[in-house]
Parts: C-alpha cells; structure tokens; sequence
C-alpha cells in the first residue's frame, strides 16, 4: 500500500493530531538537555502516531461500528493525554512564569484584581452552581460528539471534532508562549481556597479532582512548583464557545443546555480563581482563530485527499 493511499484513510482530527505529535517530537530533539523524559516521549509519540494510522486504515477499510465509533471518539480523551504529556515539557522548555503580566493587564483594564474583587460576592450556594458548571467542561463534549454522531453524517461530526481538538492543539502552544500558575496562586491563598470559597456538597470533591487532573493537591508543600502551566489562553472559554458555537451550527437539541452551561462556565474561570480576565479574552480570541483557520485547513485536506465536506 502506497503511502498517499495510507494517509487518504486519515480524518481532519487524525491529521492535526499526527502533525502535533510531530511538533512535540521536534520540540523534544531540540530541548532534549532539558526535558529530562525526552527520550520516553518521542518514543511513545512515535507509537501513537502508528495507532493513528493503524486505526484510521481499520476503521476506513473494515467499517464495522466499533471501529468506526472507536476511529471518532479517540480524540476526546486523547488530547488529555497530550496535555499530561505537555505538563513534562512546559516548564523546563520555558521556565518562566507571566503571571505578573497578567495580572498588570487585567489591573490596567480594571482598576482593580477581577477575582480579588469578585470575592465579596462568596458564597456557598453561588460556589456550588459555579464549581458544577465549572466541571461540567468535561461534560459539554460528551454531549456534542454524542448527539452529532447520533444524529449528524460523519462529515458534520469530523468537522466538529476537528475543531475542537485543533482548538486544544493551539490552546497548548499558548501554555509554551506564555506558562502561568493563575490567581489561585499567585493572587490568593491556594491552601485557604476551601475556608474562603467554600461550597456545599459537591465543590470538594469536583475541585479536587481538577487539581488532580493538574498533578497537585491541597496537602503538597510548595503547589505552585508543580501545577501545570495551562492559564492562557483560558482553554476553558476558548473550547467552551467552540462547543457553543456547534451546537448553534448544527442545531442540536441540547445548544441552550449547552448556552447555559457554558455561560456559568465562563464566570467561574474568574470567580473561582483559575483565570485572569486576560486569559478570557484570549481565549475568545482564540476562539476566533481556530473557527476562521480551522475551517481553511480542513477544506484544504479534504480537497487534498478528494473528500467532499
């Protein structure tokens, strides 16, 4: 089998995901004195670059339904493993927080620190509604690639999760532009979060799950040195509107739930305390980028491998 034949199995999201293992195999060529599991990661990109292939050949060619659902949703939980596997390499690529930058626009914007000033409206109830909304993140993808599979042609899902998993892609390479920690730890106390923002049944436990999914917890000694880098773009806002954006597109039946959602989503950033109002309006405007360039590169590669839309 030719190699053009092999790469006309792939999806829009399988090539964004190949061309990104390929950057961070770059990546760690080049910073390999300081990336200290360099060596690990090429390797294990290296194989997930031929399951990729393995699988889009599979899927493509047997077209069974299993194959076919295992070829389109791989890419949800796949981007989380990209971003534990950016967690080894942001900080000693780039050690250098922006945090002081970021917190000097929003000053400069607001006359004030947006979360400082949002905590006289704490409350246990207005945290509770928050923090759901919050995690509910992990939940909104679920419900589009669900109902744009069930309900959609395969085309309208590929291009929706290629969309948002390229919007992950970029949002990444802000994290290597510009690390930082976020006010939970640079503007408050992030051991007092649970006395100062404390909430009712299901805040902890939501919020230590996300600290887990960020390699720390309430009980590490010096949190701040270990804490992923992810605060801008605020990927939050940033995927967020893009599943809103779908939703709208598509006319799924759960866009308002969607809406709702991802309106109380984008607040908490802030109240919460896991973004800068910066890292918002970054995210918006990355948000922009990927829906005006990630339509180009698709109808590229769909021309490319003689694929109609």
């Amino acid at each position: 089998m030719s190699m053009k034949k092999l790469i006309s199995y792939l999806a829009p999201v399988d090539v964004v995901s190949i061309v990104f293992m390929f950057f961070l195999i770059g990546l760690n060529l080049i910073f390999f004195g300081r990336v200290s599991a360099w060596l690990e990661i090429i390797a294990i990109d290296l194989v997930v670059i031929a399951a990729i292939f393995l699988l889009a050949y599979l899927a493509e060619t047997k077209k069974t339904k299993l194959l076919t659902g295992l070829h389109r949703f791989y890419s949800y939980p796949f981007v989380l493993f990209v971003f534990k596997e950016i967690y080894l390499m942001v900080r000693p690529i780039h050690p250098v927080d922006y945090d002081w930058l970021f917190i000097s626009i929003d000053h400069w914007l607001f006359g004030v620190n947006p979360t400082q000033w949002a905590a006289q409206f704490a409350h246990p109830v207005l945290t509770e509604i928050f923090q759901i909304a919050y995690f509910s993140y992990y939940i909104l993808f679920l419900m589009l690639g669900i109902e744009l599979f069930r309900r959609h042609t395969i085309d309208e899902f590929d291009h929706g999760a290629f969309l948002i998993v390229y919007g992950f892609y970029l949002s990444y390479l802000g994290y290597f532009l510009l690390p930082a920690v976020g006010p939970r730890f640079t503007l408050h106390n992030f051991y007092a979060l649970g006395q100062e923002l404390p909430g009712l049944l299901l805040t902890t436990p939501m919020r230590n799950f996300i600290n887990a999914g960020e390699s720390i917890s309430s009980t590490l000694p010096n949190v701040i040195q270990f804490v992923q880098r992810d605060v801008f773009p605020s990927g939050h806002t940033q995927l967020t509107l893009i599943v809103v954006y779908l939703g709208h597109q598509y006319h799924l039946k759960t866009r308002w739930i969607m809406t709702v959602l991802a309106t109380l989503l984008i607040i908490s950033t802030v109240y919460l305390r896991y973004h800068y109002v910066v890292d918002l309006i970054g995210g918006a405007i990355f948000f922009i980028f990927t829906i005006w360039s990630g339509k180009k590169i698709q109808t590229w590669w769909e021309t490319k491998v003689d694929r109609k839309m």
